[in-house]
């Protein structure tokens, strides 16, 4: 100290020789300070003593000197600094030949090296470096200072000297303030570049992560100001730990500040004084030996031992190994406090930059050492090792050098040599690069500073070294070794909390000693306390039998009112199953109510004024012993939202029935088998709420297990809230005796949702079950509700029962189990849950408790804690599911109605169908006249004797299609058809005047025509022969019959018409006096006298043939109404009023309307007219009637006669 208070006092006198100067130059400064970037590209007249290379001449010669100069600013006192010129001129002089080696630069260009001694003064320091920068010197780049103070000032003016700046390399600037933004010139430190590989802000950054990593969220910071002096001056540690401070104020972790200063007075007094009981994690920077004599202090105070400290040295510039430090140790110490420090050092973790520790670094640190002792008259110590601060100005320099070769490269050698030295520009080049230095690869960011790794050293408790156990990685982040971990003071095996528990004094953990009047009062406070309990418990135990002998759950069979409805859920397990489709429509349209409301097999009376269910009980060998009364009354308590209730039993044979809650909305199998009622996955999800829910309780009481849960056993309330059933009382339940049967369907299907182990268990009687069991069944049921096909969907797949129940008992160990198939459309979730819940040991399947809160996440948008916002819910689900069930029914009546209706028109003529529809009753009517039309097939006998029965019907079906296409387009209604016997009428039962007669015989005609053409399938070279009779006169109609309604006619004329047919002759239309009378008003009609004729039941009789019809005068101006096939006239007074105009659908008038009309040319030979016309719209329909096509039901032209 005293050496160093003497140096600075030759530093004072000096800057008082000096003021002058630096006021000159504070001046130069302010005048010249113009920022040399915006010159980057300007061309300056080069100056000798800025370039690299320039003539000089020798007599009569002009010779090339080519020179990079380097200033190097250090300290020289070895004693008090580390970095000092002795040390680092061997480094220098190793990177100067790398590059020689290496080619980076040109071998004419020389490179020196101006050592100026700075003394770590921040004045002296910028007053060499104008020394060194202006004159003769002139050089060309700075390397150097170490100390920061020194570093700031001349960081700040170097910008501004030479044409562009000069650059600055330093291993030093450690502080937080040098990490600031330098890319432009404006920024305070613009052309530092920094190589060290130490930097305040990165430990601060490390310090934090090792924070946050064990939840410390306050520390205390212990520091010596000028520690670590020797390396970078004044104020080190003060710097560093301003840098931690910065990082945990931004994280919100508090800290308390110690200066180590004054602390070398009475260390263990201001240690337990500043850290004392309040803090646990202590930080701190100071000298090796300082370290040291603070953990001798936290020794002596029972910090170490107590396990409740953890100590942090940030130890800057070590050269800390894993092999052959033992910070600890001081061999001028005696060995007691050594151990002793050894066991304190248990409680310290060390950060410090990464150490470089290959065979080429130490390989390059002998050689320093080397040129040291030969060359620059300075001697390492036995143990001392080369530090990284020292090293690093190797990478400096190298870093330079690249920087120059791109320059060369870049600009070429005239420009880059012979030039003024563009500092800016080589300062730009250095940022952003990675190149390969002497400890390993170098990167530099772009804002000229170099990354660098830490490490975390643990001292090992038993060799009492130091190993690494963590690195810092500026990429990544904190790094734990995978082999090593941390071992904590105090035996302690993980980190202790950020205050201790105990205190080092244990003052927080006080005397729990007791002493003896407490014990004799405790033993006594116990005896009491026992005798108590004992009294409680044997009262209880009164309460509990006294209870089980008053059998509340009794139930008497006069109390039990029983009906004769059925209700749903008792399906169960005695329903048998044995298809899988549904049941529930038939049974809802066998009670005529909306499916989903009632569905019989399950037995309902009323008990105490509430309505439940029956379920029927064997009790001829069964025992009330204490175990079973115990089971009943556990059951009569037990309560829950998702359990149905048990009312009782009746033990009174033979009506011996367990009496229970009715659910009467059925059970889940039956909602799932039921396609009308639709299910989102909101309401799928809540079943399957409902269900984990329900177990979950169930499994925490009591009854331990269900041992037999399957949809069946699920029942909805009128509240849409699923419950579970059929668990506990398992000796009073028992199968159906059809489902104990080996053999039988049930007994195999009743075990598709019963897990593997109970299977295999040598008897298959296991109505108990297990836990694990209910998870293995509840997973069954979930993809019973995901694919609603039913327990065990195998998709195309399809086994019976036993055969699923075999494979599921014995699947080889190589294989997966057999499980149904897993719908992929379904979500993820669910069917990790599902897959899970059947696992086949039954450790790897979840309990309910975790399924009932991992299926609420899944349904958390639709599960609320409200109850009634749920209940809503699933009640809104119904009610849509409803309508839309209504909506469906409503469109299926509809249709339905139209049929019936299509039917009655078929059936009945349409005004008296329409009667009908409305509610009307239908009153025979009397006719004054009306013309009716027999016909039947001579040798239709004959013709049927000689062809197959399906033959005969396809003669009549071809024939009366046949007929039934050509009376559509007559005002006419066929009235029956018996064997070949065809009926038809006009004038009824809408009156049509007299037009009756001429509707009738043009159909005659047109169905006679139709004949001459028609081809018998099986016979086509004979010819059918038709008979045809005509009558006209009056007749009653009405409709007869109530199951099958028929439209008859009644009276004389239907007798005649009849007779009027059978005594005519083959292929000719036989009509009656009366109706040749009306025929003859239209005048269009030909009509042969045939004579008188006996006829049964009426004599002689006067009668006609009809042969034809004349053609009627063209009609002009003709508009065609396809859609209503009605031809319409314009110009009304050139057609008879009584003209009957029709046209088919296509607008192809038909024989009705055509045969009207003369001078019209016959087409395609089928009986029609074509109308000739120069209407547009008239030549266009005309078109239509020529594609009409032949057929075997055409007109014949010979019928149609011209005149």
């Amino acid at each position: 100290m005293l050496k160093q208070n003497a140096i600075k006092r030759k530093v004072i006198q000096k800057l008082r020789r000096t003021l002058f100067c630096i006021l000159v130059l504070n001046f130069f400064v302010e005048v010249n300070a113009i920022c040399r970037e915006q010159h980057i590209h300007e061309k300056e007249e080069p100056s000798s003593c800025e370039t690299l290379c320039h003539h000089i001449q020798k007599g009569n010669k002009t010779v090339v000197k080519c020179e990079l100069r380097f200033l190097v600013l250090l300290p020289s006192d070895t004693s008090l600094y580390y970095a000092t010129y002795h040390k680092v001129l061997p480094v220098l002089q190793l990177a100067k030949d790398a590059i020689k080696r290496q080619g980076l630069l040109p071998d004419y260009l020389k490179i020196t090296f101006d050592y100026q001694d700075d003394l770590c003064s921040p004045s002296l320091a910028t007053i060499r470096v104008m020394k060194g920068l202006f004159g003769d010197n002139c050089n060309h780049a700075i390397l150097g200072p170490i100390c920061d103070y020194c570093t700031s000032p001349v960081s700040r003016i170097v910008k501004y000297i030479h044409a562009h700046g000069t650059p600055i390399i330093t291993p030093g600037a450690f502080s937080f303030d040098f990490e600031r933004n330098k890319t432009i010139c404006n920024d305070e430190y613009f052309m530092l570049q920094r190589v060290g590989m130490v930097s305040f802000k990165t430990i601060g950054k490390m310090m934090k992560e090792i924070m946050f990593r064990y939840n410390w969220n306050h520390a205390v910071f212990f520091y010596q100001t000028d520690g670590y002096f020797e390396v970078g001056g004044e104020s080190t540690c003060h710097l560093q730990m301003q840098a931690v401070a910065e990082f945990f104020r931004k994280a919100n972790i508090t800290y308390n500040s110690f200066k180590t200063d004054v602390f070398a007075y009475n260390m263990t007094e201001n240690l337990r004084r500043e850290a004392g009981v309040d803090h646990s994690i202590i930080i701190m920077c100071a000298n090796p030996s300082t370290i040291r004599e603070i953990m001798l202090a936290a020794d002596e105070l029972n910090m170490v031992n107590s396990g409740d400290y953890v100590f942090f040295n940030i130890e800057l510039f070590s050269s800390m190994t894993t092999t052959t430090n033992k910070p600890w140790y001081n061999e001028s110490d005696t060995d007691e406090r050594n151990e002793r420090a050894k066991n304190a050092y248990s409680a310290l973790l060390t950060v410090t930059a990464r150490q470089p520790e290959d065979e080429v670094y130490r390989n390059f640190s002998n050689e320093v050492k080397r040129l040291a002792n030969e060359k620059y008259n300075y001697t390492f110590g036995e143990n001392e090792t080369v530090s990284t601060i020292v090293t690093a100005f190797y990478d400096g320099v190298i870093l330079y050098a690249n920087a120059l070769n791109d320059s060369i490269r870049n600009l070429g050698v005239e420009k880059a040599l012979y030039d003024t030295v563009n500092g800016t520009y080589l300062t730009h080049l250095m940022w952003n690069r990675t190149f390969k230095g002497i400890t390993g690869n170098v990167k530099i960011d772009p804002n000229g500073d170099r990354i660098s790794d830490y490490s975390l050293y643990d001292m090992n408790p038993d060799t009492g070294y130091f190993e690494l156990v963590a690195n810092y990685y500026h990429d990544s982040g904190l790094t734990y070794m995978e082999d090593r971990q941390i071992h904590w003071a105090g035996g302690r095996e993980e980190a202790p909390l950020d205050k201790p528990i105990c205190g080092f004094d244990n003052s927080l953990c006080p005397d729990t000693s007791v002493p003896g009047y407490a014990i004799l009062s405790i033993v006594l406070s116990a005896m009491v306390i026992v005798m108590a309990l004992i009294s409680f418990l044997g009262y209880r135990h009164y309460r509990l039998e006294a209870e089980i002998n008053s059998m509340t759950w009794k139930v008497n069979q006069n109390e039990i009112l029983r009906t004769n409805n059925v209700g749903r859920h008792g399906r169960g397990s005695c329903y048998s199953l044995a298809k899988r489709g549904s049941q529930l429509t038939m049974n809802s349209e066998e009670y005529g109510s909306i499916p989903g409301d009632r569905v019989p097999f399950v037995p309902i009376a009323f008990y105490k004024g509430s309505r439940v269910a029956i379920k029927k009980i064997n009790v001829t060998n069964l025992t009330l012993n204490r175990s079973l009364m115990l089971e009943l009354k556990k059951m009569k308590d037990l309560q829950h939202e998702h359990l149905v209730r048990f009312y009782g039993a009746c033990l009174e044979a033979p009506e011996a029935c367990i009496l229970t809650e009715f659910c009467p909305k059925g059970s889940l199998q039956d909602i799932l088998e039921n396609e009308q009622i639709k299910l989102d996955w909101m309401f799928k999800l809540s079943l399957m709420h409902d269900i984990a829910k329900g177990m979950t309780y169930l499994h925490s009481t009591e009854i331990v297990s269900h041992g037999n849960l399957k949809s069946s056993n699920c029942v909805v309330d009128s509240r849409f809230v699923l419950k579970i059933t059929d668990f506990g009382l398992h000796e009073l339940r028992h199968p159906c005796g059809e489902a104990a049967d080996p053999d039988s369907f049930q007994y195999w299907r009743r075990q598709l949702w019963t897990a593997p182990e109970l299977l295999r268990l040598e008897s298959n009687h296991h109505p108990r079950g297990t836990q694990k069991g209910d998870v293995y069944s509840f997973g069954i049921i979930i993809h019973e509700i995901i694919t609603r096909q039913g327990p065990f969907y195998l998709g195309d797949d399809e086994k019976s029962p036993k055969e699923i129940i075999y494979l599921v008992k014995s699947f080889p160990k190589y294989m997966p189990p057999f499980r149904p198939k897993i719908d992929e459309t379904a979500f993820e979730d669910i069917n990790n849950i599902m897959v899970k819940c059947w696992q086949e040991e039954p450790f790897d399947r979840p309990v309910f408790s975790a399924l009932k809160l991992q299926i609420r996440k899944i349904n958390r948008e639709n599960e609320s804690s409200n109850i009634l916002d749920n209940l809503l819910k699933r009640m809104e689900q119904y009610a849509d599911n409803l309508e839309a069930l209504v909506e469906e029914r409503t469109q299926d009546y509809f249709e339905e109605k139209r049929k019936c209706e299509e039917l009655l028109y078929q059936l009945l003529p349409k005004s008296i169908a329409n009667q009908l529809i409305s509610g009307k009753s239908v009153i025979a009517e009397y006719y004054e006249q009306v013309t009716i039309y027999f016909s039947d097939i001579v040798g239709f006998t004959s013709i049927s004797a000689e062809s197959t029965p399906m033959q005969v019907v396809d003669l009549l079906n071809d024939l009366y299609t046949c007929f039934d296409s050509i009376i559509e387009n007559f005002d006419v209604y066929k009235v029956e058809t018996i064997g070949d016997a065809y009926m038809v009428v006009s004038g009824l039962p809408v009156r049509n005047q007299n037009r009756h007669a001429r509707e009738i015989g043009r159909m005659a005609l047109s169905l006679l025509s139709a004949v001459y053409n028609f081809k018998i399938r099986h016979r086509p070279g004979e010819q059918l022969k038709l008979r045809i009779g005509l009558h006209t006169g009056p007749c009653v109609a009405g409709v007869v019959g109530l199951k099958m309604p028929r439209y008859c006619l009644f009276g004389d004329t239907v007798n005649t018409a009849s007779r009027m047919e059978s005594n005519g002759e083959p292929l000719k239309i036989h009509i009656s006096h009366s109706t040749k009378e009306v025929l003859d008003v239209f005048g269009t009609f030909e009509i042969e006298t045939r004579g008188l004729v006996k006829m049964k039941g009426k004599g002689d009789m006067l009668t006609f043939w009809l042969t034809g019809e004349k053609e009627s005068e063209p009609l002009n101006n003709m508009i065609i109404n396809g859609n209503n096939n009605i031809l319409k006239q314009q110009n009304a007074s050139q057609l008879d009023s009584s003209l009957y105009q029709s046209t088919n659908g296509n607008g192809i008038l038909t024989n009705s309307a055509t045969s009207a009309m003369p001078s019209t040319k016959r087409i395609n030979n089928v009986g029609f007219n074509v109308v000739k016309t120069n209407n547009i719209k008239n030549q266009t329909f005309l078109k239509k009637m020529s594609n009409l096509s032949n057929s075997d039901c055409m007109v014949q032209q010979p019928l149609l006669n011209k005149n």
